[in-house]
């Protein structure tokens, strides 16, 4: 693994209007934060994994890099050029090396289009081949997808969810990319069928020299493919480490309540750990840390009322909480 840095996010925001269409907008001026001033960075070969509960801002994070929408400030720094300023063609061609591979294959697939023309729009719009070459690049990336050629001509629902799923790799796969957003790639997947996947996106990782940012909230998908991990909560980062580091001495209460929600099967083993309440409002987050209406270790007015700041740990490990910085 090289440790060139080849993405780098810093104090990225991410604001949405509270109200709905422009005339709501008008009377409801709130904000949804949904991402609030996160930084981190991946290496060039590596796997940087995003974890946290639905609506932790994890998705949101992924589009935005891939400039599906704007960040309201903040930087995103790929390969030395920073797309958040990118407009018109320089953008275009940076998306060629920037691909996404989507949650839910029945609904990222165009079902109008067969698997052959679906795959060859990203090789269309960046002119990458001619109408010689296109058959030949079209067979190239589906069978590094693990599909034949005979699924080209197929429509998605004459396909499994699984064979979906290679559709859209090789989606991602056909413009020749270095970084690919895996936005929970395997969740709408049996679970026979998800080691598949996840062993194919490893494989193509080796071959290809791919970078991945994988998103998920299964913790033993992420611990399984990642090198690195960050947890979010609420929009924020409150905890990155290297993936043994983080699963074997997590930092963080939220993350040990994450680790320690995670079922076991071992009769012997203690009793889960349930965290109570409700994840609040991004519109109205709680003053101070944001996880400490529901924090088991909080340890006082410190915490309600000051945000921790990151600290830096002996291991490595980057943390906010006032446990460390207290």
């Amino acid at each position: 693994m090289n440790d060139q840095v080849l993405l780098d996010v810093r104090n990225l925001k991410i604001y949405f209007p509270a109200g709905g269409d422009w005339f709501a907008q008008m009377f409801d001026r709130r904000k949804i934060k949904a991402v609030d001033e996160i930084s981190f960075s991946i290496s060039r070969g590596s796997t940087f994994g995003l974890v946290g509960e639905s609506g932790s801002g994890k998705t949101t994070t992924g589009r935005v890099i891939a400039r599906l929408i704007d960040p309201t400030s903040g930087h995103v720094t790929y390969n030395g050029k920073d797309l958040t300023g990118l407009r018109g063609k320089a953008l275009k061609r940076m998306r060629r090396r920037i691909q996404m591979i989507f949650q839910d294959p029945s609904s990222s697939l165009n079902r109008r289009k067969t698997a052959g023309q679906i795959v060859s729009e990203p090789l269309r719009i960046h002119k990458l081949v001619d109408r010689k070459g296109l058959e030949a690049r079209l067979i190239e990336v589906m069978e590094l997808a693990g599909l034949s050629r005979r699924f080209l001509n197929r429509y998605p629902h004459e396909m499994s969810g699984g064979q979906r799923q290679r559709v859209g790799i090789a989606r991602a796969l056909a413009a020749d990319p270095e970084f690919i957003i895996c936005d929970e790639p395997v969740t709408a997947l049996d679970v026979s069928i998800q080691a598949q996947i996840l062993n194919l996106l490893m494989a193509l990782q080796d071959e290809l020299g791919l970078t991945y940012l994988f998103i998920a909230h299964d913790l033993s998908v992420v611990k399984h493919v990642s090198n690195n991990v960050a947890v979010m909560y609420l929009g924020k980062i409150v905890e990155i480490a290297d993936t043994h580091t983080l699963f074997f001495d997590p930092k963080h209460p939220y993350t040990r309540a994450l680790l320690a929600a995670v079922p076991k099967p071992d009769p012997k083993a203690k009793e889960r750990k349930i965290l109570h309440g409700e994840v609040p409002s991004p519109i109205a987050p709680p003053s101070g840390c944001r996880f400490h209406p529901r924090c088991p270790e909080m340890i006082g007015e410190v915490c309600r009322k000051k945000e921790p700041g990151e600290v830096t740990l002996s291991d490595g490990a980057r943390v906010s909480c006032h446990l460390y910085s207290s």
